[in-house]
């Protein structure tokens, strides 16, 4: 649609207010049809009239913002620290998340290292007892997942309590449990280096610095399999440390967690020296951990992993030179590579606690043991304030939670936007759903964008069925029925209208414990469920089979062979050698993505966790490995299928369990036949940035949007190259996305859902390339929603909603060289002086509302809506009003203000003007909501009642504002006539004030 030449618009007010309104709406079905010809010039006005800032490759994009929809319930916290003298003040670290730091004792929480650090994943976190503004951060999560661990990058040093950050080295180590700070001295640190959990490396064992981080030297080490997984110091005199030692790996299919490098070790001078101090231990152990008491630093707790009845927990009495077994309970050693973790109570000699599944208590010197009750279970790491044991901090698995009685209560978890979303499927009602399963919680199911004018808090959010690692497939234009699995094949179909759900699991085998040759169907902890695009009634789900039902899962049929490798050596226990790991997440060989063509039905797509890649397109009666001929073994995270090409696929191979953290992503024009590998972008940005998910826009070929374990990407020629999409997104992992209504939804390990509004700039990103200059990009169509007044407000406790209205989204050319503001290298002053107009036409090509960057008050009262004029890419959002009335002057308004009215559905159009350059000029369409079966007799009616109640206010405004100016002309000229001592001068004020009376 075009938009004919646009005529200049009669001066908005008058002082009959009947006439100020813009008297440009659309009438009917005839000015519908004039806007045909209206939109006349919407591709007008390219003419190269500056420069683009090619300097920055998001200069296109670059005011485009990703929104933290939530949910607002914590994931996983695995480091905890506190400010001995303040109560309020407390940090933990996250899985994926960065550091966050509550300063009123976990009312609200915030994220500090955002912006500073390298990667996200947390493992330690220390404050300096001396100068409370040092505070220590060691990355790269200790309690190793096998699923959703992520590499850490050294440690970070703050010297402002958390405000800005410095990287102090140690990258290498990849993994850190717990860094110790000493007590009177800021700069001497610590720090338990884990190691690499997925290959041997020599970076482990205990380091030391002296100078705050500048320099380090490794005072313990033992061999490249063994790492730190504790450090304990005694407080009473810092020079005495105690070091717990691991011997472990981890492969896909397997996790070691023992070996002849565990044991104990002491140093009494401060690290020079170690001995080791395992008299009296088991011969051989598995993880471990240690703590010495303050109260009696002969004191020492050992927590150890060994053969039954001779692990648990060992007390010593005289500093390590001997040991007593003093509880081999089973809740204190569970799940051991996983938890392991002991803390001393600092007062009290008598009292221990140990973190597992339940948050462990024992106030008789480690014999008998208590639950104490907290808001979630499965914790990994404790702080005791020194001087009040009372007081205390938890880290697990739903985030930051303190106490001040000793854990009789605690505060809240559902303050943390951390949670780890392993996949998103988006709906397509309005405002669309986003699902997933949350790490360590139940699936979730939440609004991307809600009619209320709040934020998006817990009542927008829901369960949607399976388990904490769902998949959930549904029908997109109907999603009554909700499939999610969860670990071990379990599948639930939720009934969401009824409420009720059931299980649909094809072999409802109970697994837990069983090691995978035993199984008839071996699971991914991931595996998929997809619903059919052709027909809702199909479910596919993934074993090491793809099975198929037609019945809304009632019976399930194999429609394909064993499409993994198939390793009989790799389906045995899981853990040992002395823990065998049977919760799932360590079963190979196994599906872990599929898909089914949108545009062929019965064209299949598979990806296994071993690497292979199969397809079949006669709805299973044959399949075809379709495996790229050079891709090494790995995990294929996603399979995505294009909707422009029947035979075009993408694929992404995460191989981070190999100790491979390189992206591989591949794409095929022709089923599987021939394979590109188009990874190269990413990799030179981001070496280690190992890609999880690529997607192809379902709109525009070739625009590809890549989620990695770094961060967002997106590339305008199909893999050629590469290009940040971070934005204003903290650094955390990308797990998935979805293409949706224009939108880009994406599902973290960390920071939960966000979404990135209208892609608009991106999907016509070569146009504003082309133009090499100025560029008004075409609007999205936008709805009239009516946002009623609710939700939640706060960024601590809510997700971002969407800002109402239409994006309005144009590119600024730099301004030339030689002119006032060409030589400027801040935007900000590129800008200023810089004309900018952008109008808002109706479709008859009269101007309705005005974004400009002129804002001062027009004669008539009126404020013009800012519009941005930085170099690059500006976004402005329309909210569906014409210009509004005039002000009263010199008052203060709540909800009082002459707010224009909203315009009904219809043509409309935009049109920019940057200086003296050219007019650009762009057609969009503005709808009804689509829940409302309004017409559009309905919209006219609505729309002549409006405007008169907007004349009515305006009419208003303007009378108060005249009554207000004759006053203040009376009030001049009777004090001019007195001030100069005019005979009369009494009458003069006598006339004035009756004047002024009679008009109000």
């Amino acid at each position: 649609m075009r938009l004919i030449e646009a005529r200049t618009p009669t001066p908005p007010f008058r002082r009959n207010a009947r006439h100020i309104l813009l008297a440009v709406a659309l009438a009917a079905p005839a000015a519908e049809a004039h806007a045909a010809g209206l939109l006349a010039q919407a591709n007008d006005g390219q003419a190269d009239n500056g420069q683009a800032n090619a300097a920055d490759e998001t200069a296109l994009y670059q005011s485009m913002r990703w929104r933290n929809v939530g949910p607002f319930r914590g994931g996983r916290a695995v480091a905890a620290a506190g400010v001995p003298d303040d109560r309020l003040t407390y940090y933990m670290g996250t899985a994926g998340g960065g550091v966050w730091k509550t300063s009123d004792a976990g009312i609200s929480w915030r994220p500090i290292t955002d912006g500073f650090v390298a990667t996200s994943s947390v493992g330690a976190v220390a404050v300096s007892e001396s100068d409370p503004n040092v505070v220590y951060v060691g990355m790269g999560e200790h309690s190793i997942r096998g699923v959703t661990t992520s590499h850490g990058d050294g440690v970070y040093r703050s010297t402002d309590a958390g405000r800005t950050w410095k990287h102090m080295g140690l990258a290498p180590t990849r993994t850190i449990s717990r860094i110790r700070v000493h007590p009177a001295d800021p700069d001497l640190v610590y720090v338990a280096a884990q190691g690499s959990p997925f290959a041997p490396t020599p970076e482990r064992g205990i380091y030391r610095s002296a100078d705050g981080g500048e320099n380090w030297e490794l005072v313990l080490h033992v061999d490249e399999n063994t790492g730190a997984s504790d450090l304990a110091m005694d407080r009473t005199n810092p020079r005495i440390l105690y070091a717990s030692m691991w011997d472990h790996d981890r492969d896909p299919w397997y996790i070691r967690s023992g070996g002849p490098g565990s044991g104990f070790w002491k140093s009494t001078d401060g690290g020079d020296t170690w001995e080791e101090i395992n008299a009296g231990l088991p011969e051989m152990m598995g993880k471990t951990a240690i703590d010495v008491s303050p109260a009696d630093p002969d004191r020492v707790w050992a927590l150890i992993e060994a053969e039954a009845d001779v692990d648990g927990v060992y007390r010593s009495d005289d500093g390590g030179e001997s040991w007593t077994l003093v509880s081999s309970e089973r809740q204190l050693r569970g799940r051991a590579w996983y938890y392991i973790e002991i803390y001393a109570d600092p007062l009290d000699r008598e009292t221990v606690y140990v973190m597992n599944s339940p948050f462990l208590k024992s106030i008789d010197g480690g014999r008998t043991w208590e639950t104490i009750q907290t808001p979630h279970v499965d914790h990994h790491d404790l702080w005791i304030n020194p001087f009040d044991g009372q007081v205390m901090l938890s880290a697990n698995d739903g985030g930051g939670t303190v106490t001040f009685n000793g854990g009789e209560t605690w505060s809240t978890q559902e303050n943390q936007s951390t949670a780890q979303i392993y996949r998103i499927s988006v709906d397509n009602q309005f405002p669309y759903r986003m699902y997933g399963g949350q790490q360590d919680n139940t699936s979730v199911g939440m609004l991307g964008w809600a009619t209320h004018s709040g934020g998006l808090g817990w009542k927008d959010w829901f369960d949607a069925g399976g388990g904490e690692s769902a998949w959930v497939a549904f029908d997109p234009d109907n999603p009554r029925y909700l499939y999610a699995t969860s670990i071990q094949g379990m599948i639930s179909e939720l009934d969401t209208e009824l409420g009720s759900a059931r299980s649909v699991q094809a072999y409802p085998q109970f697994q837990l414990g069983m090691d995978a040759e035993d199984m008839r169907y071996r699971w991914n902890w991931n595996g998929p469920v997809v619903v059919s695009p052709h027909d809702p009634t199909v479910i596919y789900h993934g074993a090491q089979h793809l099975l198929r039902s037609s019945d809304r899962g009632v019976t399930w049929e194999e429609i394909s062979p064993d499409l993994t490798r198939n390793e009989p050596e790799k389906h045995v226990a899981a853990g040992g050698p002395f823990t065998n790991e049977a919760a799932g997440g360590e079963v190979y060989n196994t599906i872990v993505a599929m898909a089914e063509s949108p545009l062929e039905a019965g064209t299949i797509w598979v990806g296994a966790d071993d690497g292979l890649v199969h397809i079949t397109r006669d709805d299973g009666e044959t399949w075809s490995d379709v495996t790229p001929e050079a891709m090494p073994e790995g995990m294929v995270n996603s399979v995505d299928l294009s909707a422009h090409e029947p035979g075009g696929a993408y694929i992404t191979l995460a191989r981070y369990k190999f100790n491979d953290f390189a992206p591989y992503i591949y794409k095929t024009t022709d089923y599987g036949e021939n394979w590109e590998r188009i990874d190269a972008g990413i990799a030179a940005d981001r070496p280690e940035a190992w890609a999880r998910v690529v997607r192809e826009d379902p709109e525009r070929r070739g625009l590809l949007y890549a989620g990695t374990e770094l961060g967002m990407y997106v590339s305008f020629d199909d893999g050629a190259s590469w290009r940040s999409l971070d934005l204003n997104l903290p650094l955390t992992q990308i797990t998935d996305l979805q293409v949706q209504a224009g939108d880009l939804a994406v599902a973290t390990q960390g920071r939960g859902f966000w979404v990135l509004d209208d892609l608009s700039p991106l999907r016509q990103q070569r146009d504003a390339e082309a133009a090499d200059g100025h560029h008004l990009y075409t609007p999205s169509t936008g709805y009239r929603v009516s946002q009623g007044l609710g939700g939640p407000v706060g960024p601590t406790t809510s997700g971002q909603n969407k800002t109402p209205g239409v994006a309005i989204d144009y590119v600024v050319g730099a301004p030339p060289e030689g002119t006032e503001s060409g030589g400027a290298s801040d935007p900000a002053e590129a800008s200023e002086g810089r004309s900018l107009v952008l109008e808002i036409l109706d479709a008859e090509g009269a101007v309705i509302r005005t974004f400009t960057t002129d804002t001062a008050m027009t004669a008539e009262g009126v404020r013009r809506s800012s519009a941005p004029a930085a170099p690059g890419h500006n976004r402005v959002f329309w909210d569906l009003r014409v210009e509004g009335g005039p002000r009263i002057a010199e008052s203060y308004s709540f909800f009082g203000e002459a707010q224009g009215y909203r315009v009904t559905p219809g043509t409309y159009g935009a049109r920019l003007t940057v200086g003296d350059a050219p007019a650009q000029t762009r057609a969009f369409e503005v709808r009804g909501d689509p829940r409302i079966p309004s017409t559009e007799t309905d919209f006219a009616a609505n729309e002549r009642f409006l405007e008169s109640v907007f004349g009515a206010i305006v009419d208003l405004h303007v009378g108060l504002n005249d009554i207000r100016d004759v006053r203040a002309q009376v009030d001049a000229v009777v004090g001019q006539a007195s001030e100069a001592g005019l005979s009369g001068a009494e009458a003069l004020e006598a006339a004035g004030t009756a004047l002024t009376d009679s008009i109000t």
